[in-house]
């Protein structure tokens, strides 16, 4: 379709001469920034590459608006050249020249030749004056600008990231290699599987179709206004990192495996000697204490020890990656284990204890009254021996040998005058004592 722009009255010389210089600014700047598309480096690579989705269709569509740029451009020359041609004529133009200078310059008097427009549509001639062709140009430099600025901001970001992490995951790959870390036998092996196929097909896909991975920016006209769409590479950066720190356990365990395993051998060996010990106090709590429950001690647990034994085998094989999660449970059964048996130990010689405190109540009480000259006294006596022949005896009845100690301490008190000791046991004990 044709534009009409009337030219409006005839323009005087000095009209002519300033539209002319405004013309002409404005045709050097065109031509300035048209080389400067022409030359860019975004430009020659999407004439080069192998597009496909997007970025193929609004390059079919831009490559077609460059062609119809420069045709407006070369249109929008012999225009200005032909004005000037007129205004050249003569120092001061005819009444003829200012009106056919007044047509060119004002009037709708460009034509461009048809052809094929952007999206392969068929294209007529058409009808500008200078300035319509101008904002005309300037519309289709901006969108042809705004895609090749696009896509060389993405090809200048993306697939060198890609190349880096692909070189850190090369050699994440060759050092789990290293420690037994392997597609289908570890899932770090696995993963790394994924990454390098994600990668791969994330380059290829960027390379190819630029303009996918980019995110415009709200409101913004600015030619390539946004910025790179990473959230594919981020998340395989992630993961690959979380590889890098499995890794890199399994690497310390091949560095103090010899020391941990000599460590879970003392841990567990200290737990059999404590169980041991724990077998002997009870054989001797049952010899000396009466009437006493004296809990069960259990045997060493065996899946431990053989645990321990695969764990050596796999540190002899060098299979890190597998000695890594046995040696960390391993650790925290043989700890447990070690508690256990010292739990063992302490309740099985509980009542030994206690014989040991009542011996000591007993003698301190003994050395008190003798302090205060009353040790002699017949009663002190008689219960001084009595819960002495009851505590260094075997068996021992901790029940009766408390009871025999509470008396003694209850007849010291009422000789020393301190407040009595608060009378324990049965209603048969108290008889006793009246």
């Amino acid at each position: 379709m044709g534009v009409t722009d009337p030219a409006g009255p005839v323009m005087d010389r000095d009209e002519v001469d300033r539209a002319l210089a405004r013309l002409g600014a404005e045709h050097e700047a065109i031509e300035t920034s048209l080389l400067a598309l022409q030359d860019h480096a975004g430009r020659r690579l999407l004439e080069g590459a192998e597009l496909t989705g997007v970025t193929r269709q609004r390059w079919q569509v831009t490559e077609a608006s460059i062609t119809l740029l420069w045709s407006y451009f070369d249109a929008y020359t012999a225009a200005l050249r032909s004005a000037r041609e007129i205004r050249a004529r003569r120092r001061w133009s005819s009444r003829e020249d200012l009106a056919e200078l007044t047509e060119l310059l004002r009037g709708a008097s460009v034509t461009v030749p048809g052809g094929t427009g952007p999206e392969s549509a068929p294209r007529l001639s058409e009808s500008f004056s200078l300035t319509t062709l101008v904002d005309r140009m300037n519309e289709l430099y901006a969108s042809s600008l705004d895609l090749v600025v696009t896509a060389d901001a993405v090809w200048s970001a993306l697939p060198a990231r890609i190349d880096l992490l692909a070189a850190e995951l090369q050699r994440t790959r060759r050092l789990a290699h290293s420690v037994g870390v392997r597609p289908g036998e570890h899932p770090a092996g696995d993963d790394l599987e994924r990454i390098t196929r994600t990668l791969t097909a994330l380059r290829a896909e960027v390379v190819s179709d630029p303009l996918a991975f980019w995110v415009r920016a709200e409101g913004s006209s600015a030619p390539g206004g946004g910025r790179p769409d990473t959230t594919v590479y981020d998340r395989e950066a992630r993961a690959l990192e979380d590889v890098r720190r499995e890794i890199d356990a399994v690497l310390t365990v091949r560095q103090d495996a010899e020391a941990r395993l000599i460590r879970l051998r003392d841990v567990l060996s200290r737990a059999d000697r404590t169980l041991a010990e724990a077998r002997t106090a009870r054989g001797e709590v049952l010899a000396k204490i009466a009437a006493t429950e004296v809990p069960v001690v259990s045997g060493p647990p065996t899946v431990l020890q053989e645990q321990l034994a695969t764990a050596a085998e796999y540190r002899r094989q060098a299979q890190w990656h597998r000695l890594s999660p046995l040696l960390e449970s391993l650790e925290q059964k043989a700890d447990d284990e070690l508690l256990r048996a010292r739990e063992s130990l302490t309740a099985v010689t509980a009542p030994l204890a206690v014989r040991a405190e009542l011996r000591g109540r007993l003698d301190a009480y003994k050395a008190k009254v003798a302090r205060n000259g009353v040790a002699e006294d017949p009663l002190l006596v008689e219960r001084y021996d009595a819960a002495r022949r009851m505590l260094w005896s075997a068996p021992c009845d901790l029940r009766v040998a408390e009871q025999a100690v509470l008396r003694y301490q209850q007849a010291a008190a009422e000789l020393l005058g301190t407040p009595g000791v608060p009378r324990q046991g049965t209603p048969e004990d108290r008889r006793g004592e009246s």
